[in-house]
């Protein structure tokens, strides 16, 4: 048998290889893209047109690694299905611009302008590809133009070969040329060498060490609690897989079972943790939706004091903190859960500023009171009326205390001013009275030389001057002014006693001297301020009509009694005599008075 028909067998095992790896590079990329299609089916159903397209504006900022149309497929699919069912609900023939269809459009458009751009760069690095190929096949057969030195280019030989499984891929219009000439260039080289036979199954061995590794790295991915990472790795792995040449054929199907066997179980393993995400999602909207409710139970009749919002305020934002940790709901829910929490938190906080609101009002509502209290205590600072404005002052005192609180930023402003104003009007009050009371105990010891004058006085042979001299003794009383208060009582019944003593010795009777000695008094007034007058006037008034009522009254109750009955009677006789003694008080009260008059002209 010549050389071409010895290696013609093995030439067509190779081309038969090279089929082979193609055909199981495309099964291994559909199972791939058909277990993608099923996840993403299943995650697309529950999701609303709203949702899809916004989980279409995600995929787009993704790298797209080959797969990422089939996603955008399965989105649009999902997505024009649903709208089909929304419409076919409506009654209105009116057609209505779809905000989520143009936004969807807009994405897609995006879509189709991205993938033209990864083509465009695709085609462009095929090109690069399909030139480097060439030059490699140009290499092998100027290996192949040299045939007695063919055998010095082995390792040369096996680097290209290794070149060649590295060039990325071609367009499918020039891959089978391509792949023709490569294999004949390689088959001539073979042919060359007589050694066909051995560098294939020098490859088959490599590759197969390679995809043993790849199987073994799989399994191994089991063993990652990291789901979502194993399952990337799984990703990567089909990609070398697919990269990496053929085995033998006996050794083919068992090793591509291993490596799917291992990937099935990443496969479902990547299920399963969605579906118990979803379980998840499920228990932590339940736990949003009992927040949410808390929140909502919140009696805001109830809350009536900066405390008592305080205290839910803290509440609140407990709760808002155990939200943050509660993590996702299910996608379909998330959106609708997410904007009931965030309108009663809106809520509860536009209460809790209403509430302020009111409050503020009121305390600068106080603060206009009592700025207008301090007005008033500024204007009676200096007021020397010392008892009236005492009582005022005391007065808008307690009016202030009842006022209530004003805004913080005022309240000091304003207190200082307000007691700024009380002080210096009690300070003046009490330098007054400090000043008064070395004058009273002048006029203590003045009196006591007065009651002195008068325990000494001698009368004279002419009783009528020593009467008049005697009461213009006793006039002086008046004109002396206060003693200490404490002393007052005591110094005036001295006064008193020394007086009717004199008055005694003299034969002056009780009602006369009352009478002398106040027209001597009313005198002094006069001289000294008349409203001292108005003021007795009144108070003697007031007695005046006092006595008058007490005299009515009781010859009401004498009329009771039998005026038929000729025994002597005690008790009316002692009422009687009570009044005529009231009447007798009340004419004196009436001639004081009308002396008062006679003063005030």
């Amino acid at each position: 048998m010549d050389t071409a028909e010895e290696n013609k067998e093995p030439l067509q095992e190779i081309e038969k290889t090279v089929v082979e790896s193609t055909i199981e590079a495309t099964e291994i990329k559909n199972d791939v893209v058909e277990e993608m299609s099923a996840i993403n089916a299943d995650e697309n159903a529950n999701l609303s047109r709203e949702e899809l397209v916004e989980q279409l504006r995600v995929l787009l900022e993704k790298e797209d690694d080959g797969s990422l149309k089939s996603s955008v497929d399965a989105i649009k699919q999902q997505f024009y299905k649903k709208l089909k069912e929304e419409q076919s609900q409506q009654k209105e023939d009116k057609p209505v611009i779809d905000e989520a269809e143009v936004d969807l459009k807009t994405l897609l458009n995006k879509f189709k302008e991205k993938r033209a751009k990864q083509q465009a760069d695709e085609a462009a690095q095929k090109s690069k590809n399909l030139d480097l190929r060439n030059s490699i096949i140009e290499k092998i057969k100027a290996f192949i133009a040299t045939p007695d030195t063919v055998h010095e280019h082995v390792t040369e030989f096996k680097q290209l070969q290794q070149d060649w499984r590295d060039a990325g891929s071609v367009s499918p219009a020039n891959a089978t040329v391509l792949f023709k000439n490569y294999n004949l260039s390689v088959e001539n080289f073979y042919d060359l060498l007589k050694m066909n036979i051995e560098l294939r199954d020098y490859d088959f061995k490599k590759n197969l060490e390679l995809k043993t590794a790849l199987c073994e790295s799989a399994e191994k991915l089991d063993e990652i609690k990291d789901v979502i990472g194993a399952f990337h790795s799984l990703q990567k792995m089909h990609e070398e897989w697919t990269a990496t040449g053929p085995v033998s054929r006996e050794l083919r199907e068992e090793l591509w079972l291993r490596f799917k066997t291992a990937s099935t179980i990443i496969n479902k393993k990547h299920q399963a943790h969605f579906e118990a995400l979803k379980g998840k999602e499920e228990e932590n909207l339940k736990e949003k939706t009992q927040l949410c409710e808390l929140i909502e139970a919140i009696d805001f009749d109830g809350i009536t004091t900066f405390k008592d919002w305080e205290e839910k305020t803290e509440e609140v934002i407990k709760l808002q903190q155990d939200w943050k940790k509660i993590g996702f709901a299910p996608r379909k829910h998330n959106v609708k859960i997410y904007e009931r929490y965030r309108n009663i938190c809106d809520n509860f906080f536009a209460k809790k500023s209403e509430f302020y609101k009111e409050i503020k009002e009121g305390l600068n509502l106080n603060l206009d009171k009592k700025k207008a209290l301090v007005e008033q205590a500024e204007s009676l600072k200096e007021s020397t009326d010392w008892k009236d404005t005492t009582q005022k002052m005391i007065s808008i005192q307690k009016e202030w205390k009842a006022i209530g609180a004003v805004p913080r930023k005022q309240s000091d402003v304003v207190w200082k001013k307000f007691v700024t104003a009380c002080d210096y009007f009690f300070e003046q009050k009490e330098k007054h009275f400090a000043s008064q009371k070395g004058e009273e105990k002048d006029n203590l010891a003045k009196k006591k030389e007065l009651i002195e004058q008068i325990a000494n006085f001698e009368k004279t042979e002419d009783l009528s001057k020593s009467v008049t001299a005697l009461k213009e003794l006793v006039g002086k009383w008046t004109e002396i002014g206060h003693v200490p208060f404490k002393e007052k009582d005591k110094i005036y019944k001295e006064f008193r006693a020394v007086c009717d003593k004199q008055f005694d010795a003299l034969n002056v009777d009780a009602r006369s001297r009352d009478i002398d000695t106040f027209e001597v008094s009313i005198a002094s007034m006069k001289g000294q301020d008349k409203n001292r007058l108005f003021r007795e006037r009144d108070r003697l008034l007031k007695k005046f009509e006092h006595l008058k009522s007490e005299i009515l009254t009781c010859e009401n109750n004498i009329g009771f009694f039998n005026p038929n009955d000729k025994k002597p009677n005690p008790l009316i006789e002692m009422m009687q005599k009570n009044i005529d003694q009231l009447k007798s008080d009340s004419d004196i009260l009436l001639k004081k008075i009308q002396m008062i008059e006679a003063q005030l002209g």
